[in-house]
């Protein structure tokens, strides 16, 4: 039997008509002479009547009926009885009064029900992963995904955007994350490496006069796994010739506010506010701030550098700083919750957490208050309140701003002040060219090497290489990164010059970037461009906490698919095929 609609599709205007479907039990209910069978395709569920007066041989063989089994029916649209409707479902009015049965599958006892509310944990669900598809929600953020696709794709093609394949297996360099390598058997020896990015190749297709280029790319990198990290992962992937930095965020703009209008109906701020990275650290102790909820971090350097505490005063003199956070209501904290709080610091890396309580008569409450004067620091934070708690860090910039930062994150969630309900787009701009290495002893590029210098600040890199600023923008939604882009560098003469910085040296830059250095000599256009998150794009507006519930197939957080048992052993024939041979040794089995 060929199905006539989907399950989702009927209505009272089929009242009477003659109709086929097809799908999994979802449900089955038997009221002795009747039995209720829901059928769930992936557009919806329709409820199916076998009655035993009408036909009692298919009330028998609907008798039989399981969960997950695989039917087609033919019946009858009919009104559901007063009383039975159920106001939920888009079919909730309707049922169907069977005529025929076609049993198509069985299914064995499922590991798991399937369901939104499923118990099961990831693992499970993983290794059983063509059944937690099934599960509705899977199923939306799935055509979530589709659509957001979709949208994307006609918005660039009507831009005049031309979408090309870059390669998968490329060359190796391992300027970033690790990549994955892959050997190549006609080249004993030598390796492909799956690319982290296209970010040369789309580099290229503008020197070879493309103008304007997309892809919905697949990228690889060999990292340390979170919820919002895969070690294969998708990203809407562009480059634009002859525009500056406005031209690409406006354009990026106006596509994740498309994306959110047509999928959720939700209207995001026009235009999308800005901060400079300087800002941002100092404001919030990160360059992906949560912008849902006003905790700040508050500088307290001036207080510091008069004040009788030592801790503080030193770390100023020293070229650190000293930063607080103003807990509202805190005051009301345990001293066994403010025990955590250190413990918690000093696992973001701080010495110590310093901590003061201000009483409801405005007093100063803790260890440290005899070295404060009450009115001074009171005039440091005019915004702190009786009943507040402050806490302090004193340390070298970077290491107040990420313990400050990750508090901050932490008693958001903890303290409830995050409006789940807003959406707070940002642009974070104005970064640092390069950042200091001290292991390494060398500058580092901040993005990647390729990053053009501002203009203004070009000068800085013959003198004071940290103080330039580059021609970069990270597109932040709700404290994740979604995307980062920047305007490039086409000149040979300034690449080569990164290089220098980086300590690149011209054998390295020859062996690692020659075909780029070539091609940039050839009349290199201006050009830049930006990549996107797919995948945690989905997480956000499908409002998931985890990026795997996102993709068809994901990994765990060991870089494994539980469901194919990937990646595994191979032969010894075909590692000798392949000109290589293992180090690793087996687990001994256990006795």
């Amino acid at each position: 039997m060929k199905r006539s609609h989907h399950c989702s599709e009927l209505s009272l205007s089929h009242i009477g008509q003659t109709v086929t479907l097809a799908g999994w039990v979802a449900s089955r209910r038997d009221h002795g002479g009747v039995i209720f069978i829901d059928v769930r395709d992936r557009y919806g569920l329709t409820q199916i009547v076998f009655d035993s007066e009408e036909n009692a041989p298919l009330h028998a063989t609907a008798d039989r009926l399981r969960n997950e089994y695989v039917i087609a029916i033919t019946g009858t649209v009919s009104v559901r009885p007063e009383g039975s409707e159920n106001p939920h479902l888009p079919t909730g009015s309707i049922e169907i009064r069977a005529k025929t049965l076609e049993l198509l599958n069985e299914a064995t006892p499922l590991p798991f029900a399937i369901e939104d509310d499923v118990h099961a944990s990831e693992s499970l669900r993983l290794q059983h992963r063509y059944l937690d598809l099934r599960r509705p929600k899977m199923q939306q953020l799935l055509q979530l995904r589709s659509q957001v696709s979709h949208l994307t794709r006609n918005y660039l093609h009507a831009r005049e955007f031309v979408e090309v394949e870059t390669p998968i297996l490329t060359k190796s360099t391992p300027e970033g994350a690790r990549d994955y390598l892959v050997p190549s058997r006609v080249n004993p020896g030598e390796f492909f490496a799956l690319p982290q990015s296209p970010q040369l190749f789309k580099q290229i297709l503008m020197i070879g006069g493309m103008d304007r280029y997309f892809q919905i790319a697949r990228c690889f990198r060999d990292e340390d796994l979170r919820l919002d990290r895969q070690p294969e992962f998708t990203q809407i992937d562009l480059e634009m010739s002859f525009v500056d930095r406005e031209d690409i965020m406006q354009l990026i703009e106006d596509l994740i506010r498309l994306i959110f209008k047509e999928t959720k109906q939700i209207d995001l701020p026009n235009p999308i506010p800005r901060l400079s990275f300087e800002e941002s650290m100092g404001r919030y102790g990160t360059d992906k701030p949560d912008l849902r909820f006003d905790l700040p971090l508050q500088d307290l350097c001036q207080f510091a550098k008069t004040c009788d505490f030592q801790v503080f005063r030193r770390a100023v003199e020293s070229g650190g700083m000293v930063k607080g956070l103003i807990i509202p209501k805190g005051a009301a904290f345990t001293r066994n919750r403010i025990d955590n709080l250190i413990d918690t610091a000093k696992e973001f890396g701080a010495k110590g957490l310093a901590w003061v309580k201000i009483s409801d008569e405005g007093q100063l409450d803790s260890s440290i208050a005899k070295f404060l004067k009450t009115e001074a620091l009171r005039s440091a934070l005019p915004s702190a309140n009786p009943g507040d708690l402050l806490i302090f860090v004193a340390d070298q910039a970077a290491i107040v701003h990420q313990v400050l930062g990750r508090l901050r994150l932490l008693l958001g969630e903890e303290l409830q002040l995050i409006d789940r309900t807003r959406w707070e787009p940002l642009w974070v701009i104005d970064f640092p060219m390069f950042e200091y290495d001290e292991e390494s002893q060398r500058h580092v590029a901040l993005h990647h090497p390729f990053t053009a210098p501002h203009p203004d600040d070009r000068a800085f890199l013959d003198s004071q290489p940290l103080q330039a600023k580059t021609l970069a923008y990270d597109f932040v939604l709700n404290g994740f990164e979604l995307g980062g882009g920047s305007i490039r560098i086409h000149s040979p003469s300034m690449q080569e010059k990164v290089f220098d910085l980086l300590k690149i040296s011209k054998v390295e830059a020859r062996e690692k970037f020659g075909f780029l250095l070539d091609a940039l000599e050839s009349g290199a256009p201006p050009h830049g461009g930006i990549a996107l998150g797919l995948d945690r794009l989905i997480m956000l507006l499908g409002q998931t906490e985890s990026i795997r519930d996102t993709i068809p197939f994901p990994k765990t957080q060991k870089a494994q698919c539980l469901m194919t048992h990937a990646p595994s052993t191979v032969s010894p024939e075909q590692l000798q095929e392949l000109s290589i041979r293992t180090t690793a040794k087996k687990p001994t089995a256990t006795p």
